[in-house]
């Protein structure tokens, strides 16, 4: 909340990004950041399923939902799933994927040369512990909704999405906006 008053008296624009695997806690993570914040100038973005027009256009994509001055905007999951899920998936090309990669870290600093306080979480779950997290899913009557097939199919390729996140890592922590990794097995 002090944050949230410093953002509002100083205009300044921050955006806080969530990355992690299924189940690593990135909402709610965000739940608990923001449930007693005030709303009017807090936004939780969430792109779900792109189009095939944000697909082509993805860095334009995301600058439309960067924050305004005053204002605070938290990703769950951000432009970074271009870099870890897109290639793993077969959601984007290889061509798109090293686009992203030569250009993201450039984009950013952009974005926080224009002012943009920029903060990057990578949630950390273990193997096991998301597997007993879909299983909890799987059994409960209020989360059952949040698990699909696809999430299962994203865990069976654990070891890629691993190299791709050690090179999301590699190529894109930097001083001006380094990863900040938290183990998330114990929430």
């Amino acid at each position: 909340l002090k944050l949230q008053e410093w953002v509002i008296k100083e205009n300044k624009k921050l955006g806080i990004v969530f990355e992690g695997r299924d189940a690593a806690g990135k909402g709610g993570t965000i739940k608990r950041f923001i449930e007693n914040m005030m709303p009017k100038t807090v936004k939780v973005i969430e792109l779900g399923v792109p189009t095939k027009r944000q697909e082509r256009n993805w860095f334009n994509t995301w600058k439309k939902r960067m924050p305004e001055n005053g204002k605070i905007h938290f990703y769950d999951r951000s432009w970074y799933s271009r870099a870890i899920i897109q290639p793993v998936m077969g959601y984007c090309t290889e061509k798109q994927y090293k686009y992203f990669m030569k250009k993201v870290v450039g984009w950013e600093d952009k974005l926080i040369d224009d002012g943009l306080i920029l903060i990057k979480f990578y949630l950390s779950v273990s193997k096991k512990n998301q597997e007993l997290r879909f299983h909890l899913r799987e059994n409960s009557r209020l989360k059952y909704w949040k698990l699909s097939s696809n999430d299962w199919k994203a865990n069976e390729k654990w070891k890629l999405l691993t190299n791709f996140k050690e090179q999301m890592f590699a190529q894109t922590s930097t001083k001006q906006a380094p990863w900040v990794v938290i183990n998330s097995d114990n929430k």
